[in-house]
């Protein structure tokens, strides 16, 4: 696999008890290294899932994963150390101030000293919270805790940013800080893997998507391209016409 692609995965299948057909169901997936990378699909496709494999927090079935040109295993500990997960529920400590959270998990990470103090800076001044750095997070906005969330996972500065629906539920002010964040991640050389149900989120950000219902990708390329091949007006239109509008609850 080329050093220039972030992920690949190949055959991969996950199944869960209970359920009739696989959340994710032999995904074949190479995604460039140095983009922002939209995943689409409604509830229940397999995005959420397919990010915990890919982060190394779900085992597949059966199938592969290479991430930066080595193969996850569920040993692969120098593979996640270069990985930054934001999950969709607020992962930090409601009684530690947004200083303290960044702390404590860089301290899991291993940093130290200097270059602990040096990340917990860069991370509150990139979420825009040094102001409120001291303050415990339990007084926090939605749209602050979002943000601070995402600094924890860069905390210990990985190659690779997952995000699943990172955006959800926050004011519009918010909203478009994170996406001058992302992009400026993706300029600096980060790859991001980002989960939405904001088409026109997607559209704006991505230079790549891949839409995915039943477990499947049912079609892949940048949101011009998709537009294009579908002849629809937007990324939403496109993403209708190949999942349907029929409720997913």
């Amino acid at each position: 696999m080329s050093v220039l692609t972030a992920i690949a995965m190949q055959g991969l299948v996950k199944s869960y008890p209970g359920q009739v057909k696989p959340a994710v169901n032999g995904m074949n997936l190479s995604v460039p290294k140095g983009i922002l990378f939209g995943l689409l699909g409604a509830n229940g496709a397999g995005k959420s899932t397919s990010l915990a494999l890919l982060c190394g927090l779900a085992t597949a079935d059966s199938g592969t994963i290479d991430i930066l040109g080595r193969r996850m295993t569920p040993d692969a500990m120098e593979i996640k150390q270069s990985l930054g997960f934001v999950p969709q529920d607020i992962a930090l400590y409601d009684n530690l101030s947004g200083r303290e959270n960044l702390r404590f998990f860089g301290r899991l990470y291993g940093l130290q000293r200097k270059r602990l103090k040096e990340r917990i800076e860069f991370c509150l001044h990139f979420a825009g919270l040094t102001a409120r750095a001291d303050q415990p997070v339990s007084t926090y906005s939605g749209g602050m805790k979002r943000r601070l969330n995402i600094a924890v996972a860069l905390i210990h500065e990985p190659e690779i940013l997952f995000l699943d629906e990172p955006t959800v539920g926050i004011d519009a002010q918010s909203r478009q800080l994170i996406h001058e964040q992302l992009l400026q991640l993706v300029g600096e050389g980060i790859s991001i893997i980002y989960t939405t149900h904001y088409m026109e989120e997607a559209q704006h950000l991505c230079s790549l998507v891949a839409i995915m219902d039943e477990g499947e990708i049912v079609a892949m390329g940048s949101p011009a391209r998709l537009m294009e091949e579908y002849s629809c007006r937007n990324l939403e239109e496109c993403f209708f016409f190949l999942t349907g509008k029929e409720l997913r609850d």
